[in-house]
Parts: C-alpha cells; structure tokens; sequence
C-alpha cells in the first residue's frame, strides 16, 4: 500500500478528535490511514459506539475498507477506495452497540460534513443516536454556532432537529441537507466587534415545564447582572427518556460563541444555568473572538481553504493543538498556534495548496 499515513492515536490529548479528523481528511484526499492507540488517554481506550459509527458513515463515503472497525478496537485501518460522492446517507449509533446506544450524533455529523461540503451535488443525512449528551457538541450548538459560523466558508448546509436524544436511551434524529461546492473560503476573525445579543433555549424532556423555566430565569438573571440583556426560550419536548440543558449563543459583530450545560438527577436547575452563563462570561471577559471548543473545530475546515485563515481564541486548549497536529499530518496546511501572556492566543492556517 503506497503513501499510507501512520497516526499516533495517544499524541497530544489522545482523544476520538483524533479518529474523526484523521477519517474526514483520508475520505477527502483519498489517502489510506492506520491509527494506532485509539483514544489511548481515555478511561476506556478504544472505539465506542459513536466512534464506530464515525468510521461506517465515513467508510460510506468513499467506500473505504475499514479494518479494525469494531467495539473496543485500538486500531484501525482505513482505505479510501472511491472519491467522495455526494448522496443519501442513514446512520444510527444505536447499530454499533448491541442494547442501543446514546453516542453523540453530532461528533458523526462532523466527521461526514467537510467531505460532503467538497463533494460536487446535494447530500441528505440522517443521524440517529444522542442529540444532547455531555462532553459533545449539542444539537443547538452545531445548529446555532458552527453552521453559521461555516456558512462564513461557503459551507450550505441545514440542520434540522426531528426528535432529541438525551444519555442514557438516545433515541434522538437529526437530518442534515448540505450543498457540496467543491471549495471552502477562509475566515478571518481576529476581533469580534461588540456584544449584539445573547439568546438561548432551556430544554426537558419527559421533565415538568418548571424546570426549564427555572433554568431559564435564572440564567436571565445571571445575566442582567453582568449587563446583558438575554433572549432564553424554556421549552419542553418529548423523548426517549428524561434530560435537561441550557444552550446559549452570544452574538458579536463578526462572530458566534456557544456555550451549554446539562442536567442530570440531583442537579438543580439553578446549577445548570450557572455552568452555562459563567462560561459565557468567561469568554466575554477574555475578548477572544472564539470561545475554544469552536476554534478547534474550526481547524480543519479552514485547513481545506485556500488562503489563510486566522482567528483569535479564548483559550488554547489541548484538543486544539492536538487537532492542528493531526490536519498537519496530513500535509495540508501550516498551522501556526501563537498563545498569549493572558491565557488567549491566535491560530493561523495557511493551505498548502
């Protein structure tokens, strides 16, 4: 096998960032994979369920040979066989699991969405699993945040919520139509320009109405006191079981910044809003203009532009740069990650092509 990319899975923050964005890149430039150490630095190293199905929905794609691919695996080999081709796409997380399985369907929808945004025609996807679950992007966020803020890159694409997924059940589906153009624009965002808005929702499901109104209020509140005025819709929805979340956006001038927090059992509401809301001030009061869980899913798009890209960031975190190291490997761009005295920093991507 000629020109096959080696991956260390236990470098950096040795998490799944490290499987997803090493399947996107092999799907997009066709170049076979190995990854070995798989999610090496978690409790339970590996491939779980959502994990699993990152590597079927991208092995759909390009009608990859995927060796290793099954629950636990370290290792994987990865094998493009075919160019990406824009179509119809059905993925549950459930399948990857015998009992079912809550895995994030946002983490899956990530790993699928730059290669069908360089596929030339129109591609459907629907995703079956977690919709809202902890330590992942929540339906709300990609929604709200990183879709728009990809529309920015010439990504078209929409989102819609068909029924949510909450930890433990799941259950959740979500479908995605997106438009492949073939090129992606970079994006500059140095400075955010001032605070235009703030909106959110307060979720439940299968919960009484008083929770999210309370969760909700007091996020509000919290709010007000710092000087903002705050849009926060409380909304209650049907599930599969019961779950709870603040999800909030704040709207600069010239970028969006998302923050969320979920309930669980013995977890006031008032707790929940207060995760949500001092993350949101955190980053206010840093004058970043992107909070850091949206620059480093922006790396890899922007690494697929031609152009730099350059975007200042409220913390580099280390799945940031655990990130650039993977979309370096690959050889497609220089990423240039400048940390600042106060805690901030600037991340530069300049596309090798």
């Amino acid at each position: 096998m000629t020109n096959k990319l080696i991956i260390d899975g236990s470098h950096g923050e040795g998490g799944g960032q490290i499987l997803r964005s090493a399947l996107s890149l092999s799907a997009i430039t066709g170049r076979p994979v190995r990854i070995e150490k798989l999610r090496a630095n978690r409790k339970k190293p590996g491939l779980a369920a959502q994990h699993l199905t990152s590597v079927r929905a991208a092995a759909m794609l390009c009608d990859a040979e995927a060796k290793g691919a099954e629950l636990g695996s370290q290792a994987l080999q990865f094998i493009p066989r075919k160019p990406v081709r824009a179509g119809d796409y059905s993925l549950d997380v459930a399948h990857a699991r015998e009992g079912g399985s809550a895995g994030a369907v946002m983490l899956v929808l990530q790993t699928l969405l730059p290669p069908l945004a360089l596929a030339t025609g129109v591609s459907t996807v629907m995703l079956r699993g977690g919709t809202h679950v902890d330590m992942s992007p929540s339906y709300d966020y990609v929604h709200d945040v990183w879709l728009p803020t990809l529309a920015r890159m010439g990504v078209r694409a929409e989102l819609f919520l068909v029924r949510s997924g909450w930890y433990p059940v799941g259950r959740g589906e979500v479908r995605l139509r997106i438009e492949g153009s073939g090129e992606l624009l970079p994006l500059r965002q140095e400075h955010r320009g001032p605070l235009r808005a703030v909106t959110g929702r307060a979720l439940v499901a299968n919960l009484p109405a008083h929770i999210c109104e309370r969760m909700a209020a007091h996020a509000r509140d919290l709010l007000e006191q710092a000087g903002m005025a705050a849009e926060i819709e409380a909304v209650v929805m049907k599930a599969a079981c019961p779950g709870a979340g603040l999800y909030l956006t704040a709207h600069y001038e010239n970028s969006l910044a998302g923050f969320g927090a979920q309930g669980k059992r013995g977890k006031p509401a008032e707790q929940v809003a207060e995760e949500a809301c001092f993350a949101l001030l955190h980053h206010y009061r840093s004058g970043a203009a992107l909070e850091q869980h949206l620059a480093d899913q922006l790396i890899l798009p922007a690494a697929l532009c031609r152009g730099e890209s350059v975007f200042g960031v409220e913390r580099i975190s280390p799945h940031l740069v655990t990130n650039a190291w993977v979309v370096e490997r690959f050889g497609l761009a220089r990423i240039d990650i400048a940390p600042a005295a106060d805690g901030t920093g600037f991340v530069k991507i300049l596309a090798s092509g």
